[in-house]
């Protein structure tokens, strides 16, 4: 979450980079909240200091042979009074939280106002291919004309926005899993398989709740209750939360393999069609912890090695720097990295690198521990590395042949026993 001394010292900054967000921020009732705050604890403590040193001096009024029942009558005095304002203090700490645990992170400043129609593509890499539209198939008639994917029995046993990966379709899944897992080991990452089950504390530190609560898949019959992961960034985030870490630890680079359970699966429109958006859907996540100032170089470093996996496949990619309010609700700098799909004439994301600065260690106290001894909060980067539901159907619609067979890049190969082609059954 945001730092309360920040909008304390910055008020009208913060109303205008939320306001990049699309956010309409009024600073004035928590800095209200706040002063109040302040005020209260300071009669809170100087009426405990009262208690201790009336206290203190019981023993010295016995010896002396005073009285000390009027000294017993004031302390008792002051902690009554001390303790309604402590009921008053917790109830105006839950308030202020309140009012700031729901504000989305600070976009950069550099960043532009706005959402999806001011993306900024920064970077394109590779030539998409053309085709003749007489011929072309795209990615749902190959990879039902190839054995890949079953739709229909999909929909029977699950219903729509799913699907089966059949045969060498499923080895080709995996093959695509494999290639990233291995990329990731070569560059010093360390494998992680989380559990999709998560704790309400998960999420709020990923700063999905408390306003996002219900686009997750909650589930029932579970105290305290739980829900699935949406991505293994809301897992691999929550790490080391409520621990301090050591500078020299710094940064931890993980990734993990999981499923990704969504609310909203796509709908019937030929952009969404087949694997393009449904309720689950294979990714493999990279996340790293590190100091404020190696925050810039770990972004840099994941939409590099993000970039590499897609040339590895010899996909044409585009890199979108993210408009603010298209940035989610946790993250201060977003870039997505987008592969061409032929059949749509548009380019759809495959990953999305992310920093998401200090906001959601704050929310789940992950600190490091500098070389003086002193505590600062972490910041936290995220990039999908990479999700295969729309790598999936690029590779088949790029590396089509006239015959209706699809090629296997060679990256893919070694994990798919040397194979070198799929070709339609017959």
């Amino acid at each position: 979450m945001i730092d309360i001394r920040y909008i304390e010292e910055h008020p009208e900054e913060v109303k205008e980079r939320l306001a990049k967000k699309n956010w309409d921020f009024d600073p004035a009732p928590v800095l209200e909240l706040s002063k109040k705050r302040r005020t209260l604890l300071k009669e809170v403590e100087a009426s405990k200091a009262e208690q201790n040193k009336l206290s203190s001096s019981v023993p010295e009024v016995k010896k002396a042979g005073g009285d000390v029942k009027a000294i017993f009558a004031k302390v008792k005095e002051l902690g009554a009074a001390n303790k309604a304002k402590e009921e008053e203090l917790k109830k105006i700490e839950a308030d202020l939280q309140g009012l700031i645990e729901v504000l989305p992170n600070l976009p950069d400043p550099d960043l532009a106002p706005g959402g999806k129609e001011d993306n900024e593509p920064i970077y394109k890499w590779g030539n998409p291919r053309t085709f003749d539209p007489k011929t072309m198939k795209d990615h749902v008639e190959l990879a039902e004309s190839l054995g890949l994917i079953d739709y229909k029995r999909a929909a029977k046993i699950s219903g729509s926005g799913t699907w089966i990966y059949t045969g060498l379709g499923a080895r080709l899944e995996w093959a695509l899993i494999n290639y990233f897992i291995s990329n990731h080991l070569a560059d010093g990452y360390e494998m992680i398989l989380p559990p999709h089950i998560l704790n309400y504390e998960s999420g709020y530190t990923a700063g999905q709740f408390p306003k996002f609560k219900d686009e997750v898949f909650w589930l029932e019959g579970l105290e305290p209750r739980k829900f699935i992961l949406p991505t293994a960034e809301t897992a691999l985030v929550n790490l080391y939360r409520n621990e301090i870490l050591s500078y020299k630890d710094l940064p931890k680079k993980f990734f993990a393999y999981t499923p990704c359970y969504r609310k909203e699966a796509g709908s019937y429109r030929t952009e969404e069609r087949g694997m393009i958006r449904g309720y689950q859907f294979n990714k493999v996540e990279m996340v790293q912890y590190t100091t404020d100032d190696g925050s810039d170089a770990a972004f840099e470093e994941l939409v590099k090695k993000a970039q590499k996996l897609i040339e590895g496949l010899g996909l044409a990619y585009q890199i979108d720097k993210l408009a603010a309010a298209d940035c989610s609700h946790s993250m201060a700098r977003t870039y997505d990295i987008e592969v061409y799909i032929p059949s749509m004439g548009i380019y759809k994301e495959v990953s999305s690198v992310s920093n998401a600065r200090d906001y959601q260690a704050r929310r789940g106290m992950i600190r490091y521990r500098d070389e003086e001894g002193k505590t600062h909060y972490c910041h936290t980067l995220n990039g999908s590395g990479l999700a295969t539901s729309r790598v999936f159907p690029a590779l088949l619609e790029e590396n089509q042949q006239p015959d209706g067979s699809v090629k296997i890049p060679e990256a893919l190969r070694p994990f798919m026993g040397g194979l070198e082609v799929i070709t339609p059954k017959k």
